[in-house]
């Protein structure tokens, strides 16, 4: 798998190579890739807590399979082409749902995937072939080379600024998308989903200052019909399916909400 290429060892920082169904480094530290084509690079003792379970997977795959969310990763992917990236780094991967979108747009780029639920990663290492998966925690250094990324995705996951800052080439392109106030908002008092903060673009900009100017930013915002089978997918895929939902009934009318930021790395001292 070409994004292989991009990763170095968690352990001594040195580049992986991929050989006989492993990656390892010249200290000869190993890590194999799984039948289903990830590599899970994280130690034995890591905590894996907050990683997605396989019923929140199974909630998106099959949500996004409906195609809900294809008008925004028809956007993302418009984003990323007018850059012409030819590596790409997606933290916070999920299924490689986005990324793939973004690679069906680029006919020579490559993409890493990195996320925390295996779960997730047996459908990210699947979701294009150009695209490589592998376990991480996008909380800690990124074991990705310096310098070696032209775009770096970030949908809906957390956001680690010195280390896509650290990643990115100095003319790259980091893309954050979140969701706005608005977004599925009528399903809230009928299922007892978590608010979307208010402050969160604030947030963010504060979060990524010092690392990262706002080059540009999209609102897509249109509206959804869901069953009440596709409404209680939306509701166990996020955040909200830890905090036991209601049970929904019927068709739902909600609103899709997202913004989509592009920022630039700030120059340094």
């Amino acid at each position: 798998m070409p994004g292989f290429a991009l990763l170095t060892c968690p352990l001594c920082g040195q580049n992986l190579t991929s050989r006989e169904g492993a990656l390892r480094c010249p200290e000869a530290h190993t890590y194999d890739v799984a039948r289903q084509g990830y590599v899970n690079l994280l130690s034995g003792g890591a905590q894996t807590g907050t990683a997605d379970t396989a019923e929140m997977v199974r909630a998106r795959a099959d949500f996004l399979a409906a195609g809900h969310y294809a008008p925004l990763a028809e956007a993302i992917a418009r984003t990323a082409a007018r850059l012409s990236p030819q590596a790409i780094l997606d933290a916070g991967t999920g299924t490689g749902y986005y990324l793939a979108a973004v690679l069906d747009a680029l006919p020579t780029a490559i993409g890493l995937g990195l996320d925390l639920s295996k779960y997730a990663l047996r459908r990210a290492a699947r979701a294009h072939e150009r695209a490589a998966a592998a376990v991480w925690d996008v909380w800690q250094p990124l074991p990705v080379r310096s310098a070696a990324v032209d775009l770096v995705l970030n949908v809906f996951a957390p956001r680690n600024a010195p280390e896509f800052a650290r990643v990115l080439r100095p003319d790259g392109a980091l893309l954050v998308v979140t969701p706005t106030p608005a977004h599925l908002r009528e399903l809230r008092a009928k299922a007892g989903t978590l608010e979307v903060d208010a402050a969160k673009e604030e947030r963010l900009d504060r979060t990524l200052s010092g690392h990262f100017e706002l080059a540009h930013t999209e609102l897509l915002e249109y509206p959804l019909t869901l069953s009440a089978a596709e409404a209680t997918n939306a509701v166990a895929m996020g955040p909200s399916a830890h905090h036991a939902p209601r049970a929904l009934e019927g068709d739902q009318q909600v609103t899709a909400s997202f913004r989509l930021s592009l920022y630039r790395p700030a120059p340094q001292p």
